[in-house]
């Protein structure tokens, strides 16, 4: 199957805007869909301004598309922990709307943002909002026949990250107060992956040998969040002692969790990546530059 035009939900967003990025890169029409415009959209992509949880948006703005790589969500983790009826609808009923206009379209594709915390048992509601989509994606699979890639992303890093990541909360406090401190566990450790890779590597959920596949997308090995937050202090040239503020962080993995789930996941690692030392700065020049623009 030759998919020409997709759409993208959460196109706005860190990852959502990188795919965005990413698939017009390879040659393919991307329509952008999210309730606000979005700051990197290109002279050549089209833009549906809409709220998936309003059935008619999404209809108009999938009409014609082949796929759909659908990011929009409620993604933080601690406002979840907060808002549990909100986080069932974005995450589940905004994920049924979008399947109902893939089954009614014939969309060939539908490629599904998951997290790594469908295997653990922290991630309070916002685990079990996309649990519970994965299992509504694969029912849809049963009986309407729609193909789709689930996706579940690991630590995410990288240029248009904003309050709600964890790393740019870091960077961004390390910056203003010249202090590296950490809501969490020392022994934390996480495998971080750059946005760009990430979405370099979502690109491969079109193919066939993906289709009907979970498929997880994290860093290329565990790093502990102590040994990152010295690299950090390091081209910050912060001398001060790293804090720790609460060691029982709710909510939150201590590891990167690969608990038994009925669905294995397959974890794909591309050939080339961006370091992670470089990453970093280019993610703390992108935070000082801000600061300097405001």
């Amino acid at each position: 199957m030759k998919y020409n035009k997709i759409l993208v939900t959460g196109s706005s967003g860190f990852i959502g805007s990188h795919m965005a990025d990413t698939l017009e890169e390879n040659g393919y029409q991307v329509i952008l869909f999210d309730v606000v415009p979005s700051n990197y959209k290109t002279k050549t992509q089209e833009e549906f301004i809409g709220d998936i949880l309003n059935p008619d948006d999404i209809t108009t703005a999938i009409k014609g598309c082949d796929a759909v790589y659908h990011f929009a969500a409620l993604a933080d983790l601690d406002e979840a922990l907060d808002n549990p009826a909100q986080t069932v609808e974005v995450n589940l009923l905004g994920t049924i709307n979008i399947l109902e206009a893939c089954r009614k379209n014939n969309v060939e594709r539908f490629i599904y943002a998951s997290t790594v915390y469908v295997h653990s048992r922290e991630g309070g509601f916002y685990r079990c909002s996309k649990v519970a989509a994965e299992q509504y994606i694969q029912e849809y699979h049963n009986r309407y026949g729609i193909n789709y890639c689930i996706l579940r992303y690991g630590s995410l890093y990288g240029p248009r990250s904003g309050e709600d990541n964890g790393l740019w909360q870091i960077i961004n406090n390390a910056i203003i107060t010249g202090e590296l401190q950490y809501m969490g566990n020392p022994e934390s450790l996480r495998e971080y992956i750059h946005v760009d890779d990430a979405a370099k590597s979502s690109l491969m959920a079109l193919n066939n040998d993906f289709k009907n596949q979970r498929i997880i997308l994290s860093g290329q090995e565990p790093m502990r969040v102590f040994d990152l937050l010295k690299m950090i202090g390091e081209i910050l040239d912060i001398k001060k002692d790293i804090i720790f503020q609460d060691n029982t962080y709710t909510g939150h993995y201590i590891r990167t969790p690969y608990s038994y789930n009925e669905k294995i996941g397959k974890k794909y690692i591309p050939s080339m990546h961006v370091d992670m030392g470089q990453g970093l700065i280019q993610l703390i020049n992108e935070i000082k530059n801000s600061k300097s623009n405001s």
